[in-house]
């Protein structure tokens, strides 16, 4: 399958715009786009899979404690933020698409349960790319990980803030 081009190649913009654009790829982390920018853009960042590789090799390298901080840059599925209407524009769209929005009381306290137990557990929120997922899939995914290595789960949850990363970016493409 050939590589996705962006609708508008991220070489052809201006700062603020490319900022705009791409600056909430990763939650609430512009960083990552920054980082891009002060690198350089050339033709090969028209394509999807290429600049994918670019923003998670520039989280990759960025140590533990920043990786830490994206992680908790992140808000809990079906918790506080949603239900106050605080999140940013995209995580709002995929909890929404996923029925985060509508669960049932009994659903909802175990978001609530999971989301204080994870918490406490590793020290950040648990992340998963819910597009795709329903409730019951989210609800199962959160369950099973709970019981994870804080190490296993550090690195799954970042695999899937790459995942949500990924999906972000396809939603700029033609």
């Amino acid at each position: 399958m050939p590589d996705q081009h962006f609708t508008t190649p991220p070489d052809s913009l201006k700062e603020t715009e490319f900022m705009t654009q791409f600056g909430g790829i990763y939650e609430h982390s512009p960083w990552v786009a920054a980082t891009i920018w002060s690198e350089g853009l050339g033709p090969d960042d028209r394509q999807l899979l290429l600049f994918a590789a670019r923003m998670q090799a520039i989280v990759e390298a960025a140590g533990h404690d920043r990786q830490l901080a994206l992680l908790r840059a992140h808000p809990e599925l079906a918790g506080k933020l949603a239900i106050a209407g605080g999140l940013t524009v995209e995580s709002s769209s995929e909890q929404a698409g996923a029925g985060l929005d509508s669960c049932t009381p009994d659903e909802f306290a175990s978001f609530s349960d999971l989301n204080d137990r994870y918490g406490v557990r590793f020290g950040h929120p648990f992340i998963i790319a819910v597009r795709g997922l329903d409730r019951r899939a989210i609800l199962a995914a959160f369950a099973a990980r709970i019981d994870n290595e804080p190490a296993t789960e550090f690195t799954t949850a970042l695999a899937e803030v790459h995942k949500i990363a990924r999906l972000r970016l396809e939603g700029l493409c033609g």
